[in-house]
């Protein structure tokens, strides 16, 4: 840490973990072609939605045979629409190590009620996937928002499993290489790793999940906005860009601009490059200074999109309060905004490091965390 105010500071202070950095070229200018007063079932909007659809197959590379939609309520409607649809056909296990993990298990639990196995980790750990059972249906996070913990290269999904593999990837896709052939129902919203706007979410089924809801019908009733069959056949409609209830065509607009950026910079190998560049960028830091870490344990765990880090001095009896006051002095001064922990997390600093901020930024930003830092060490050193 210093106390020596640092000399540069990021062109963008956005570090948000969601709703994150718009792309670096984003203007509103960019979305004047938006088809706004229209009907999303008009020729116009269907095109658009449909680009969208493809736009998303391409750059993540998505097999030909799955389907892609645009479903709505963020990523928490897709993974939503998806555990009560498909959940209750053979038994269940759960893998949460965050909040989110955690309230995907409430639902399955006390909503669905169904008798599911529960496999959970603290925050900065990760379940031990050797125990899990793939014969099962699998419900988990690739990438923990809150934690900053992702699933390490080393796991290995059965590509002979018997259950489906319910993968919430919304903080992972577009800044990490997923495994598609192992992912049976995969989720994401478009206010992440690519800086869209909020609301709609994006819900991707293999052959295996489609043959599922073709086949099994859940024993609770389902809202309209959770049904994706009728007649015991798969909507198509709403895999080809006619969406259950209407979209923002501005937000469309916005998906689609952030789509052709992603082209612009390379596709998926050139945004899991900048976001390991800004993460490499923290990396560095905190190998060079002891008083600051991650909060994931493992180096193999460790995200590079939401990279959580904690103060570990023992000294500091109220890390809570502490972490709160680093994060608000790095905000007054206009170099960090929104990089406070989650609520429900260890205390600490939660760094987005997704495809759209740039490495020179969060490069310029870890000074000032030690100037904050050392900053509020000495405030409490003044007041003891």
């Amino acid at each position: 840490m210093t106390t020596t105010t640092p000399a540069t500071r990021p062109v963008n202070p956005r570090f948000s973990s969601g709703p994150c950095a718009k792309p670096p070229t984003f203007t509103l200018d960019a979305l004047s072609d938006a088809a706004l007063g229209r009907s999303h079932r008009a020729a116009v909007g269907k095109s658009k939605l449909k680009a969208a659809i493809e736009g998303t197959r391409e750059v993540l590379g998505i097999p030909a045979d799955y389907r892609i939609g645009i479903v709505p309520a963020s990523d928490t409607g897709a993974v939503e629409m998806a555990m009560w649809s498909l959940l209750g056909e053979r038994p269940v296990e759960m893998l949460a190590w965050e909040s989110f993990g955690a309230g995907w298990v409430t639902d399955v639990v006390k909503q669905l009620k169904l008798d599911a196995t529960v496999r959970t980790a603290d925050y900065g750990q990760i379940v031990d996937f050797a125990e899990v059972d793939f014969d099962k249906d699998v419900v988990f996070t690739w990438n923990g928002t809150t934690s900053g913990v992702r699933v390490p290269d080393s796991v290995t999904i059965p590509a002979d499993r018997a259950g489906l593999t319910i993968c919430d990837a919304t903080s992972a896709a577009f800044a990490m290489d997923l495994p598609w052939d192992r992912l049976d129902v995969t989720t994401f919203s478009w206010q992440k790793v690519l800086g869209g706007e909020a609301a709609h979410g994006m819900l991707i089924l293999s052959p295996r999940a489609v043959e599922r809801l073709e086949s099994y019908t859940p024993a609770w009733p389902l809202p309209k906005i959770f049904r994706l069959t009728k007649g015991g056949k798969l909507i198509d409609g709403i895999f080809e860009g006619a969406t259950i209830n209407t979209p923002s065509m501005l937000a469309v607009e916005d998906y689609l601009f952030a789509l052709d950026w992603a082209r612009s910079v390379g596709g998926l190998d050139g945004l899991m490059a900048r976001s390991q560049a800004s993460f490499d960028a923290v990396a560095d830091y905190v190998a060079a200074n002891d008083w600051i870490d991650f909060l994931a344990v493992d180096p193999a765990t460790r995200s590079t999109t939401s990279v959580c880090v904690t103060f570990p001095d023992p000294s500091i009896a109220d890390g809570a309060a502490f972490a709160k006051a680093v994060a608000k002095r790095l905000e007054a001064e206009g170099v960090a905004l929104d990089v406070g922990g989650y609520r429900d997390a260890p205390p600490g600093l939660r760094i987005w490091c997704g495809g759209t901020v740039e490495a020179s930024d969060v490069a310029a930003l870890m000074p000032w965390i030690g100037w904050a830092y050392a900053a509020e060490f000495a405030a409490l050193a003044d007041a003891a």
